[in-house]
């Protein structure tokens, strides 16, 4: 049965241009979305890649280069996106940065700003830019991407895990302040998902079996496992639900130790 469950809608992915974003976007418009991708590195290629990819599947799909973290690109990217379609129906928010392997005492203030400026501060002018023109048509859907780090601490994290715990006190403010247009706010907390974004982490196969040990469902997630319950949520399907923030790894959060052979 064909997938139409998003059928004349049309959805703004931030990050889009590999990993969770990539697979959201394409998820999305296997389901039937026209598409807005935005990415800060437009030159390598895949982002326009990625456009012609959905344009196969049969969509409308515009790329577009920008700094979330910056107001003036993120407002222009949001001008751009309603002159084209007129519209926007869903924003997912998934660009982001990590800087892995610092305390919060060891962190530079600069990568400290850099963090928290992409991750959250981005997330709140893309939120804010798109929630106005949801805003003016009274109905709307917004997801931004959380992480397990942001419900729970972790080694090594250090300000990753402050700007994703941020990302969900300003999902919960937004569903309370946007309900009354129509417009329902949610986030997303992935566990560790098998993108380049952290191959450090899980790329020598060792690495990957001893992680995937530490979660009950005995596996890392792929980035289709998150464009799954991002589809859900861009749903009807989801149509009583805002505010919530999901959990989609493998059941890392309720596991009281790691799992062992």
């Amino acid at each position: 049965m064909k997938d139409e469950r998003l059928r004349g809608k049309t959805a703004v992915v931030t990050g889009g241009r590999q990993g969770i974003g990539r697979a959201i976007a394409l998820a999305f418009a296997r389901a039937g979305a026209d598409l807005v991708i935005v990415d800060i590195v437009f030159d390598d290629g895949k982002l326009d890649a990625l456009a012609e990819e959905i344009k196969k599947i049969g969509r409308k799909c515009l790329s577009l280069q920008a700094d979330i973290s910056s107001k003036t690109q993120v407002e222009k990217m949001v001008k751009l996106a309603v002159k084209r379609f007129r519209k926007i129906d869903i924003l997912v928010n998934c660009a982001g940065v990590w800087l892995p392997g610092q305390t919060l005492l060891e962190c530079p203030e600069g990568n400290w700003d850099r963090v928290i400026d992409v991750n959250l501060k981005g997330t709140y002018l893309c939120c804010q830019a798109v929630g106005r023109v949801m805003a003016e048509s009274k109905s709307g859907n917004i997801i931004n991407m959380s992480s397990q780090v942001g419900l729970n601490p972790g080694t090594g994290a250090g300000a990753y895990s402050i700007s994703k715990a941020g990302i969900i006190m300003l999902t919960r403010q937004l569903a309370l302040e946007l309900a009354g247009y129509n417009i329902r706010v949610n986030a997303l907390a992935p566990g560790i998902v098998k993108t380049d974004f952290n191959r450090n982490i899980w790329d020598s196969p060792q690495a990957a079996r001893q992680l995937s040990l530490e979660v009950p469902l005995g596996r890392l997630a792929e980035p289709e496992d998150i464009a799954r319950a991002a589809l859900f949520l861009a749903s009807e399907e989801s149509g009583y639900i805002t505010g919530a923030v999901i959990p989609v790894d493998g059941g890392w959060q309720v596991s009281t130790k790691p799992r062992r052979e």
